[in-house]
């Protein structure tokens, strides 16, 4: 496995973050028990890194982990609080459900720009509080937006920064890529740590999947990955994948033939972009939603693309 140092934290993080939504009732909903198990395999194979949030709902998975690998995790967790009560509640939750009394990275969710950042300053002048008694490592923030990555990089005490980065620039909400890029290159440049999401477009890439890890693997602004995975032999593949090795035959077919499902998040506004071009007629709108009729859908992953508010995901 390759290791990096995050930024200035200290935190030496592999270089693929276990993506661990995906494993929650949000998207797979498998056991704690089974969920643990499969994050304690990957830590069995030098992944130390997991992103999680109080919105994933899996904190028990990520406990039941110890259980079977004694190896060390560092835990990202996130929360959309805005004041102090909350984020109390927030790390509270996180360190109980966890069984951990430090939490390594606590970052706020899908902050915008500078502008959001400052709306949720209780929240944060909080958690600082709470680093400084030693219940937090590190701070950061998560974002699809460029400017996110830019208004993160005013506040010193945001030491970690979560963007969306991807070969086709899916789901950046205020630029093209090559502006992305650069907002990261700059944060990097003042030793924030970066550890990149959805490098598969939220799964409508996952039909070019050398193409992601091509691009990814030769970006060398990000310390980390976090891809999201469900299964041992997922596992297996983005590891071998990161590390640039030759992939097995019979691995790549398994993960490549894994009956996968579209997925419509419940912000979907019903601006009915995804069903204009969905040639197999698979989306309809009911009460302004997009509704999948799954019997049509190949899962081709095209629709999410012209979704506006990135909602449509392949799991």
């Amino acid at each position: 496995m390759i290791y990096n140092l995050l930024g200035t934290t200290g935190l030496k993080v592999s270089k693929i973050c276990f993506g661990s939504l995906t494993l929650g009732p949000l998207q797979k909903n498998v056991t704690p028990e089974e969920g643990g198990k499969i994050i304690a395999y990957a830590m069995e194979h030098g992944v130390n890194f997991i992103d999680t949030a109080n919105l994933y709902h899996n904190y028990p998975h990520i406990k039941n982990a110890a259980k079977y690998c004694e190896r060390e995790l560092i835990i990202s967790t996130k929360s959309y609080d805005y004041n102090e009560i909350g984020a109390k509640m927030s790390l509270t939750k996180a360190q109980k459900e966890l069984n951990r009394d430090v939490i390594d990275i606590f970052m706020l969710h899908e902050q915008e720009s500078i502008h959001t950042i400052r709306g949720h300053w209780e929240a944060i002048n909080f958690l600082i509080k709470e680093k400084k008694k030693g219940n937090i490592r590190a701070l950061g923030i998560s974002t699809h937006r460029i400017e996110g990555v830019y208004g993160a990089c005013e506040i010193d005490d945001l030491e970690v920064i979560h963007p969306i980065i991807n070969y086709k620039g899916l789901g950046i909400e205020d630029g093209s890529l090559e502006d992305m890029e650069k907002a990261i290159a700059c944060a990097k440049s003042k030793g924030k740590g970066i550890y990149g999401m959805k490098i598969f477009g939220g799964g409508n890439l996952i039909n070019n999947v050398d193409e992601c890890f091509n691009y990814i693997n030769n970006l060398n602004i990000l310390d980390s990955i976090a891809i999201g995975m469900q299964t041992k032999s997922e596992v297996d593949y983005n590891i071998n994948k990161v590390l640039g090795r030759k992939i097995d035959v019979n691995l790549a077919n398994e993960v490549k033939n894994k009956k996968r499902r579209l997925l419509i998040d419940s912000w979907c506004n019903g601006c009915g972009s995804c069903q204009i071009k969905c040639h197999q007629n698979a989306i309809k709108l009911i009460d302004n939603k997009a509704i999948v009729e799954e019997e049509k859908c190949i899962t081709c992953g095209y629709c999410g693309a012209y979704c506006p508010q990135f909602c449509i995901k392949v799991v």
